[in-house]
């Protein structure tokens, strides 16, 4: 690959890897934040949800942005609120302030979708299909490795280094992205749909919010806000069919191609996501359960790491995999590696060997995966809706990240044993959740088999809608 373009390739994976890994560094802190912040738990909990609620609204709107009015000039902005979003964790300890700055990190998760857009801009063709692959499995990587690194400045650091850290690295992005990466002269024409995207807003907020806390909120409260997101749907449809510039394009979104493509996205995203939760908590359950080892947050946060390396080698291969076979025939093997790892983590939670294996295959998967998805989507729509398109499809995953971590919180409190007072969940709910996970990665499998058939084309084809 020629210097620039690698160097275009290197400045936004930087910035995707970064940007997940803002997404999680908070996870190791959340035993702690209580005391930290002299708030219940409960309320705590909104540093994971904030980000999700800011990720998922935020991610289709600046793709459709980005699309219309500059795909760097709006990956800049995403980056700045990542950046403001740091300082006002590293600065602060008041848990409502770290709430907003939690909710302005979300938002940047909208640079992974620009920086595929932006790739598909200005790469030669031949180069596409290899970068957007890396660049979309940052995502993973990101969260691989943020964890672990998260941990080690838990253990023996000023739990606020790592929010400094992840400002600094943000600026240094910013003169990357200044130096390096070009603006995209493909853009978009019209205006941009205010109505459609308060309607998608409004939708996305109540549905991850029902989800996010169907736990711990009144039946009463989750009715209305599941009745508030079903009314919505035929109403913001009925707006999107008959805009002149819609944010979201539903001629397109309900072909084959892209309507099976998202949904094996949210079965994805679900799989990945049960992968990092469960593995954490697994790793540090007290020897007294008969089955937990006992280990520190730090080995917890170890176990991952081989699973980033993975998905950081397997990256590439899967481009090389979906170039010769085609992204659909790649997707389809990722599920079913997604799966197996899933079946091998039923029988390997005994030893901290056996959940490193387990957790790692299902982490290979998720980086083919990951690679494969963009360029399905690349390949169903128009190249003035790239960033958008993407943005959707990434916004599928976080909506399925949203969902399994409901899931695997509710399974975890309700199967669980007790000795002397003390309560943990017990061996069977930990392979619940792998049998559920197990099963979203089988579907998955089977939603592409829906997706249709068509020979390998080149990631930068315009298609007509």
């Amino acid at each position: 690959m020629p210097a620039r373009p690698r160097l275009i390739l290197s400045a936004l994976a930087f910035c995707g890897v970064l940007v997940s890994v803002s997404q999680t560094i908070v996870v190791p802190l959340l035993p702690a934040l209580p005391a930290i912040t002299h708030s219940p738990a409960s309320d705590v909990s909104w540093l994971i949800t904030v980000t999700l609620l800011t990720g998922a609204v935020f991610t289709p709107l600046l793709g459709r942005a980005g699309d219309m009015y500059g795909k760097r000039r709006v990956l800049l902005i995403a980056l700045s609120s990542m950046i403001i979003g740091s300082l006002l964790c590293a600065t602060s300890s008041n848990l409502t302030v770290l709430i907003v700055g939690r909710a302005f990190q979300g938002a940047a998760v909208a640079v992974v979708p620009l920086g595929i857009s932006i790739l598909r801009d200005e790469l030669p063709p031949r180069r596409v299909i290899p970068a957007i692959a890396i660049m979309s499995s940052t995502l993973g990587i990101g969260a691989a490795f943020g964890i672990p690194a998260a941990t080690l400045v838990v253990e023996y650091a000023n739990w606020h280094t790592m929010f400094w850290i992840n400002l600094g690295l943000g600026v240094l992005d910013i003169v990357l992205v200044l130096l390096i990466v070009p603006e995209s002269a493909v853009r978009s024409s019209g205006r941009f749909d205010v109505l459609g995207a308060l309607g998608l807003s409004v939708f996305l907020v109540c549905l991850l919010l029902a989800v996010s806390k169907s736990s711990s909120w009144s039946t009463s409260t989750l009715v209305g806000l599941y009745s508030v997101a079903v009314l919505l749907v035929p109403l913001w449809s009925w707006h999107e069919l008959r805009a002149n510039s819609p944010l979201v394009d539903l001629r397109v979104s309900v072909r084959p191609a892209v309507l099976f493509t998202n949904l094996s996205a949210l079965l994805i995203g679900f799989a990945f996501y049960a992968n990092s939760l469960s593995t954490a908590q697994l790793v540090q359950e007290p020897t007294w359960t008969g089955y937990g080892l006992g280990e520190s947050i730090v080995v917890s946060g170890l176990c991952l790491l081989p699973g980033g390396v993975a998905m950081v080698l397997l990256s590439p291969v899967s481009a090389r995999i979906s170039t010769v076979k085609g992204p659909r025939f790649t997707l389809g093997i990722a599920s079913v590696i997604m799966a197996a790892g899933y079946l091998v983590r039923l029988f390997t939670s005994g030893s901290v060997a056996g959940i490193v294996v387990g957790a790692t295959v299902v982490s290979a998967g998720t980086a083919v995966a990951y690679s494969a998805l963009p360029a399905l989507i690349m390949h169903a729509v128009p190249v003035t809706e790239t960033a958008a398109a993407n943005g959707l499809n990434t916004l599928m995953r976080t909506i399925g990240q949203a969902i399994c971590s409901t899931i695997v919180a509710t399974v975890l409190a309700g199967v669980t044993i007790s000795q002397a007072g003390k309560l943990a969940p017990a061996l069977s709910a930990y392979l619940i959740v792998f049998v559920i996970a197990g099963i979203a990665a089988a579907v998955a499998a089977g939603l592409v088999l829906l997706i249709p058939v068509r020979r390998p084309a080149p990631a930068y084809e315009v298609t007509t809608p």
